[in-house]
Formats: C-alpha cells, structure tokens, sequence
C-alpha cells in the first residue's frame, strides 16, 4: 500500500539532483531552434505528496511542457519523441547516468541511489505536454512491435483546465488536508484494482476536481 514518504533529509536531495538534471535539459533543448519548453515537477511531488509502495523505488515525476515548436510540428509526434530523448540522453551521459528508457506515456531514467543517508533507489519520469485552451494534452507512444508502425498521439487529460486556479482556491479556504487524504485514498484505491492507467498527474487532477467541486459546486 502506498504512503506518504516523510525522509525529509532524503527528500530534499532527491529533489535536489533530479532537478538540476531537469534544469539542463531545460537549457539544452530552449538553446537549441527546434522548440521552446518549460519543465515542471509536477502536482504530488511539487506538492509534497510523494509517496512510496511499500518499500519500492521512487519516481520523480516531471512534465515537459512544450511551449513553442520551430523546425518539428506540433502534431509530429514521433519526431519530437525522439529529439526530447536525444537531448536527455546527451544531458544524463553527461552527468554519469545511463540512457533513458521510452514508454508509453513516459521516459524514464535509471535508479539511482545515494551512497551516504537513505539508500531508496529513486528515478525521474518526464511526461511530454503542451497545454491550449481545453487543458493538458499527453504525449503517448503506442508500441506495436513495429517501429515502423508505432503511434504517437496527444491524449487529453480530464478536467484539467483550471486546474491552477482550482488549486489556489482550495490553498486559501485551507482545504490542503482534505487533497493530501484524498490523494493517497486515490492511490491505493487504483493499486487495489491493478489500475496502470492512473499516473499520478491524472490522480493529482482527480483530487483536485474532487475537492472542489465538493467546497465550490
């Protein structure tokens, strides 16, 4: 079952290392000219809502966000796939670590884990996004065995539009405990089933929608 992982020590390095990282590949991709990006960590761990399965390894979740694209359309799905992980892979060689890994809707890094403190292995899951006036949209590869074949396509995220200004409301009418509940209620509710197909973006945006709607509708 999950729950709220409290090593604040090991928390705050974690953050630390995978954020630089994130930050170079910020700047690697926004000098080159084929888009412009910003790089988030987003909702639970920006949040303080990290949590950890019994006692497996930690992802730290990133959104890529794609503000601007120049030399690769939006809709090429494939072809930005593949410069975001060229240029991730140039940034973690760079720092030591391994190549990434492309999944359907993520790329993942190696485990890595510290030498000295808390030995937990932790990785980073960047997601790629670009949001427009109807809210966030995925980036999802479809693997069919067949590179050749493979689709790539934007996946809308539910009830995601306004989901900053959702936040902020919650933040001032001091209703943060109420997501922190919920969110992890959520989390092993889809556990439970043997549900892969909630990250935890999607179950962050659920419990917002929740909350609100519970305080404001």
């Amino acid at each position: 079952m999950y729950h709220y992982f409290k090593d604040k020590a090991f928390l705050g390095n974690m953050k630390r290392v995978c954020s630089d990282i994130m930050n170079q590949l910020k700047q690697q991709i926004n000098n080159d000219s084929v888009m412009q990006v910003d790089i988030h960590l987003v909702g639970s761990g920006a949040k303080n809502l990290i949590t950890q399965n019994a006692n497996e390894p930690i992802d730290l979740d990133y959104n890529l966000c794609i503000e601007k694209t120049f030399d690769i359309n939006i809709h090429n799905g494939r072809a930005i796939k593949e410069y975001i992980i060229e240029q991730f892979n140039y940034v973690l060689n760079k720092n030591g670590w391994s190549n990434c890994k492309d999944s359907t809707s993520v790329i993942s890094t190696e485990q890595r884990q510290f030498k000295k403190g808390n030995h937990t292995p932790f990785s980073i899951d960047v997601a790629i996004v670009y949001e427009d006036y109807n809210g966030w949209h995925r980036l999802i590869h479809n693997k069919t065995g067949f590179v050749a074949f493979d689709q790539y396509y934007w996946n809308d995220s539910p009830q995601s539009k306004g989901l900053n200004d959702k936040v902020i409301a919650i933040k001032n009418e001091h209703l943060w405990e109420d997501v922190i509940d919920l969110y992890l209620n959520k989390k092993n509710m889809y556990l439970q089933r043997n549900d892969h197909n909630h990250p935890s973006f999607i179950i962050y945006i659920e419990t917002i929608n929740e909350v609100y709607h519970n305080y404001f509708q």
